[in-house]
């Protein structure tokens, strides 16, 4: 009878379609920014919804840390290169050909599955109630990056495309699929990534008995290995069918589409809903501690650390320096120090989730949309205030936390901040394409993300999932 009561049980819809509509937005999102840290508004957006709905009523730091360790592991995955994978199967002179859809498909599900694993697994590692220390989350990030050199040298060598040397599970394209054209051969890390993804899980599965995590990951990778093919069969579809979708009922509509765009808002929407699915399931190994902190880490050593990862997500975004792109621009290279920061000590994973997680977002918004006439105004807009809103929350919210547990509102605070504001930058990136405007290419992506905006909001203004229903007011405190 006390299981029942402390086990949380959102609705299973509710689960699936919020995280659907919370992946979908981030992942669409994603693809105006790319990269590691453009999939972070993923990360960010689907934890925060999965903690809301999983942990009510528990105002444990390790609920705040939870999310940050799946926003930050989702971006392990922009190291990967697809985007020739996703042309096997819709680029012009390989359509009707059956081989390369096929090959081009599977490559995507493995590079997907990959992908939306490693956010499972630490998003599973913060809600299984299994302590990791600072010093052995270092242990087992320096053992991962190990596994991708192993990985890459056994799955993804040789890369000598001067002389036909590539490897046996090549997804990009090559000689065999175009004869005669001249190809940009892309060297591949899939190998790498997935089998430091599988160290992971035997690691959290064998030593630290950590069922929650383990499942998560598989859960995370069917999520990946669905929606990725699943996204891309629907831009094959049209690339396969010229005017099929304009011929339709709804070619009003479809003709409008940008189908990269499409591709990327439905992967996220299925990983998104799979990894509700599997959490759901997984419910009852949910076992968040309510346990203090023990002897975090210095503060010195927190602001030290926060300093040099912001300098390098800094320098890998916005400079030309290459051998910083070689030191710090892997997937789970970039996830050292910022997830040995979020295993112990608030301040971590609070500014993980807000301001971190933001820079390099409001920063890559600020250089495509500066305008020299308006300067001032553009820097202010796009990047100051964004920043000043994310840090001031962050701090605030980790100073108001006691002992016995952190502010009730921070989680609704932080996924009603994020949905808004990546929201916004993404469609003054987009040219703020309201829907009055002459419709294009960017409106019915637009449109989707504003929905999901919506219902999200929604969600968070007028479901308790302490009590597991809709109300006028649910905010933590308030009466009915």
């Amino acid at each position: 009878m006390n299981n029942e009561k402390t086990t949380p049980n959102p609705p299973l819809w509710l689960a699936m379609l919020a995280t659907a509509m919370a992946g979908g937005m981030g992942w669409g999102i994603r693809g105006q920014y790319g990269h590691e840290t453009g999939a972070m508004i993923a990360g960010v957006l689907v934890s925060l919804v999965l903690v809301f709905l999983f942990c009510p009523s528990n105002p444990s730091i390790h609920v705040v840390r939870a999310a940050a360790l799946g926003t930050i592991a989702m971006g392990f995955g922009g190291s990967m290169t697809y985007g020739q994978t996703v042309g096997l199967t819709h680029d012009g002179p390989l359509v009707g050909d059956w081989a390369a859809l096929r090959w081009g498909m599977l490559g995507l599900a493995i590079k997907g599955g990959v992908w939306i694993g490693f956010c499972g697994l630490f998003l599973g590692i913060g809600l299984g109630g299994k302590r990791y220390r600072p010093f052995e989350m270092f242990l087992l990030m320096l053992g991962m990056l190990m596994a991708v050199v192993f990985g890459w040298w056994l799955f993804n060598t040789p890369h000598d495309p001067d002389n036909q040397r590539l490897p046996f599970f090549y997804f990009s394209d090559h000689w065999q699929w175009e004869p005669g054209v001249e190809l940009k051969h892309r060297p591949e890390i899939w190998g790498g990534l997935l089998t430091a993804l599988v160290s992971g899980i035997v690691y959290v599965a064998l030593a630290k008995r950590d069922r929650l995590a383990r499942n998560l990951a598989l859960w995370g990778m069917l999520g990946g290995a669905l929606g990725f093919p699943l996204g891309q069969a629907l831009q094959a579809s049209n690339a396969w069918n010229p005017g099929m979708y304009n011929e339709s009922f709804i070619g009003f509509f479809t003709k409008y589409f940008n189908w990269w765009n499409m591709m990327e808002t439905t992967f996220g929407a299925v990983m998104g809903a799979v990894l509700g699915l599997g959490l759901w399931l997984n419910r009852r190994r949910i076992g968040v501690s309510s346990e203090p902190d023990v002897s975090p880490l210095p503060g010195w050593l927190v602001g030290l650390l926060l300093a040099v990862h912001v300098m390098l997500i800094g320098l890998v975004e916005f400079s030309k320096i290459h051998w910083i792109d070689g030191v710090y621009d892997l997937g789970v290279m970039m996830g050292l120090i910022p997830l040995v920061l979020c295993v112990q000590g608030r301040w971590g994973p609070y500014l993980m989730l807000l301001p971190i997680t933001l820079l390099p977002i409001a920063g890559k918004t600020l250089r495509a949309l500066v305008d020299p006439a308006l300067y001032s105004v553009t820097w202010l807009a796009y990047l100051i205030l964004p920043m000043l809103l994310a840090t001031t929350i962050a701090v605030w919210f980790a100073r108001q936390a006691k002992p016995e547990g952190e502010h009730p509102l921070f989680v609704r605070c932080a996924l009603l901040f994020c949905v808004w504001i990546f929201h916004d930058l993404n469609f003054a990136f987009f040219d703020f394409p309201w829907p009055w405007k002459d419709w294009g290419g960017r409106h019915p992506n637009a449109l989707i993300f504003f929905i999901s905006m919506l219902g999200i909001t929604l969600m968070v203004f007028f479901y308790s999932p302490e009590k597991r229903r809709w109300q006028w007011n649910a905010w933590p405190g308030d009466k009915d």
